[in-house]
């Protein structure tokens, strides 16, 4: 299809009109020129196709579709191969139900766990978000249906979420909330991008030409359509000139009509609306000339979707080996969720299933098994009778398992929760039941992290997460040993609320929320703190052991260009095969800027029999050693030393090794009279010249050593010496150095003049 002929033979009228939808999933159609109507659908975790009536919070049915574990659970999983293989079992339902773009992933970072929408984002770790993403769009695209990677930018709370601004300085921008974009983009095409609702900096996303078109298209090379939120346009023209190509949902021909004006009147160019209209256009006809149908086997994709919840659920805790269970084992269920779990979010993302799963039915044969429900699964109510009963039951069996969670009410789409406990009536029947039974377990159904009060008082905890509608079929897996546990957490469980990083600034007040805590979210503000977590980013636990070592760095020094191959040895040292999840992170050592303690730049997770070992290799890049220079406009890899560390979660680092890295890139540096000694102290060669020329005979502190009084000597320390030193501007050798103005002149072009040497 010539995509140019086609725009170049529409109307006006009908290029304006392409820029919006049809109606609430359609885009529109142009009968006279063979351009046919698509339709989109709600994702990323299964299809919210609505065939009559629309919305975008899922007030309204949806056709019966199969509900996969949410992104809060998929991101536990660590497997590349897994979400890969999700994402083609969806594309291929779209491609069943005709629909050419699913709307998802969502990668928007965790930075606060109140975030209402968490559930059905990936992580508070960037790497693992673009990774997970990358791996979800290549498998959703394979089968020729798009995606819409969501929301871009800065979209990390609820309050507020249409009108309020995220303020954040660019360095933190870059490396935190658009490195999972930047990974997806570059790495697997996306068809399109979801513009967040919120302001960044002030400025609308929706007319935020440095996200939409420096950033995303010529940086990062974006070539299909970047669509709007529902409902998330604010200026029309403004936004088609900043790189806005799709209003959805429709606005009946209002904002088409303003387009059309601003031709008309010159304040929008023809070319720039024939360019919106081609990126559009070429998505639609990529899907059409492709489409291939195919049928929507449910009750297969329900049991994949179980297959994956299974993958992906993270054993916490397992004191004295509480788990697994065994068949003949007394247990008693207990908790609302166990007849009614909680698999899903609410919201845009709420899917009609197909069939849901809970562990009373799949467990139904076990004459062992007792249950009593002691709490609902969708509310904070406390009922003594049905307490009273669960509380009995617990006395009486060999072991407890309480499946607990947060409610519908207490996470959804539209608002952000107020705090981090479960319902209180949660809280104190599993202290109640603690207190009669040692061996407790607790499965939590939750989208975000949990305070737990109890934690100590029982022996076992798995997250579960909301695992999609397959949720019974893998907990009773996972539970009873007939597969083991390999997921780790994709965020930090802090002890309480007060701990995180963004406590004070999280939602923000009068339209703004400062991000004051810049790249420190997550793991990297509580290792940068030393503080106690509850559970740390990465952790997962195993019904066997391993053991990671034989570290192996390819070479010990690179230059900033090269790749380096990392690997490591994995021994299964239990008796249960078993899958671990590998993780790699660098640490800055080279002290040039303020960085985390270390950020993960590699995973991989291996499946090993008992006794078996395995090498597993990843590999490093130049971004995996850079951090973002705003001076530079660039990433940037200082030269130095930098400590390779892999481990099977942030806190629990197995071997290490140091490596050199030759920088080749420089930052932007020219010398004046304000310039410090500690910042010239950085470039080797002016180093040289200072110490040789400058620092003779301690003329900054007028006497040689030779010349120092005990008492001098006695009162400048060389600790003290070398901070007043790293500390003190060029023009201090005018009042320290008896220098004259020209003499000091000569030296700032003297020292200019070997960086520039050194530049060539």
């Amino acid at each position: 299809m010539d995509i140019k002929k086609l725009v170049s033979e529409m109307t006006l009228e009908e290029k304006a009109g392409m820029c919006s939808g049809a109606d609430f999933w359609h885009l529109k159609e142009v009968k006279r020129l063979g351009i046919p109507g698509v339709m989109v659908s709600d994702g990323p975790h299964g299809l919210r196709k609505q065939d009559t009536e629309g919305d975008h919070l899922g007030i309204n049915d949806s056709i019966k579709a199969v509900c996969f574990p949410a992104g809060c659970a998929t991101a536990s999983s660590f497997d590349r191969e897994l979400i890969k293989n999700m994402g083609e079992v969806i594309g291929d339902e779209c491609q069943a139900e005709d629909v050419s773009v699913v709307l998802g992933p969502a990668v928007n970072i965790k930075r606060s766990p109140l975030c209402g929408r968490n559930f059905e984002y990936l992580s508070e770790d960037p790497f693992l978000a673009g990774e997970m993403a990358t791996s979800y769009i290549n498998g959703v695209q394979s089968r020729k249906v798009g995606v819409s990677i969501k929301h871009f930018a800065l979209n990390n709370q609820e309050h507020e979420r249409m009108s309020g601004s995220s303020e954040a300085d660019e360095r933190t921008i870059r490396e935190i909330y658009l490195a999972p974009f930047e990974n997806a983009v570059r790495n697997a095409s996306p068809w399109t991008v979801m513009c967040s609702y919120n302001r960044v900096n002030g400025e609308f996303a929706s007319e935020n030409e440095w996200l939409l078109t420096k950033v995303l298209r010529d940086e990062w090379g974006f070539g299909g359509y970047v669509v709007s939120d529902w409902g998330a346009v604010n200026d029309r023209v403004k936004g088609v000139a900043a790189g806005l190509d799709l209003e959805m949902p429709s606005s009946g021909g209002d904002n088409d009509r303003l387009i059309v004006e601003a031709v008309k009147n010159g304040t929008l160019s023809e070319k720039k609306l024939d360019e919106t209209v081609e990126r559009i256009l070429n998505i639609v006809f990529e899907y059409v000339e492709n489409k291939k149908g195919g049928e929507f086997d449910r009750k297969l994709d329900h049991e994949r979707s179980a297959h994956i919840a299974e993958e992906c659920m993270v054993l916490l805790k397992n004191d004295g080996n509480i788990l697994p269970l065994a068949p003949g084992e007394k247990v008693a269920f207990i908790g609302g969720f166990a007849a009614k779990p909680r698999f899903q979010g609410g919201g845009s993302s709420h899917i009609n299933c197909y069939t849901i799963s809970d562990i009373l039915t799949e467990t139904k044969d076990n004459a062992n098994i007792t249950y009593a429900e002691g709490f609902p699964a969708d509310r904070d109510e406390t009922d003594e009778n049905k307490f009273a009963e669960a509380i009995d039951a617990a006395r009486k069996a060999d072991k407890v398992v309480i499946f607990a969670g947060l409610p519908d009410s207490f996470e959804s789409e539209g608002y952000d929760r107020q705090h981090m406990r479960l319902p209180e009536c949660q809280n104190r029947l599993i202290g109640e039941i603690a207190a009669v039974n040692e061996n407790v377990v607790v499965v939590l159904h939750n989208g975000s992290p949990v305070e737990m009060s109890w934690i100590d008082n029982v022996k076992g905890v798995i997250d579960a997460y909301l695992g999609g509608e397959g949720v019974g079929i893998a907990l009773k897996r996972i539970l009873y040993g007939e597969v083991n546990p390999s997921g780790h957490l994709a965020e930090t469980f802090p002890l309480r609320l007060e701990d995180t990083p963004c406590y004070i600034d999280f939602p923000g007040k009068g339209g703004k929320v400062y991000y004051s805590e810049r790249v420190f979210v997550g793991y990297r503000y509580y290792e940068a703190r030393q503080m106690d977590v509850l559970f740390p980013f990465g952790h997962g636990l195993s019904y066997t052991t391993f053991k990671i070592d034989n570290l192996r760095i390819e070479r010990s020094g690179i230059r900033d260009t090269d790749k380096v191959t990392v690997s490591v040895d994995v021994t299964n040292t239990g008796a249960v095969k078993g899958k671990e999840v590998v993780q790699l992170y660098v640490s800055d050592k080279t002290g040039t800027q303020l960085r985390p303690v270390k950020e993960l730049k590699g995973f991989a997770k291996v499946e090993l029999e008992p006794g078996e070992t395995k090498s597993v290799a990843m590999q490093l890049d130049y971004r995996s050693f850079a951090y973002y220079s705003v001076e530079l406009g660039d990433w940037f890899a200082p030269g130095g030393k930098y400590e390779i560390l892999v481990g099977d979660s942030s806190a629990n680092i197995c071997v290490s090794e140091e490596i050199d890295i030759e920088a080749t890139k420089r930052l932007p540096f020219k010398v004046d009279e304000t310039t410090t000694f500690g910042e010239m102290f950085i470039y080797p060669e002016l180093a040289a010249f200072i110490n040789d020329n400058l620092l003779k005979d301690n003329v900054l502190f007028g006497n040689s050593e030779e010349e120092q009084t005990d008492a001098a000597a006695e009162a400048i320390s060389d600790d003290m010496s070398k901070a007043m030193m790293n500390y003190m501007p060029l023009r201090a050798l005018r009042s320290f150095g008896n220098m004259t103005n020209e003499q000091l002149q000569g030296i700032i072009g003297t020292l200019n003049n070997i960086l520039e040497r050194e530049e060539k």
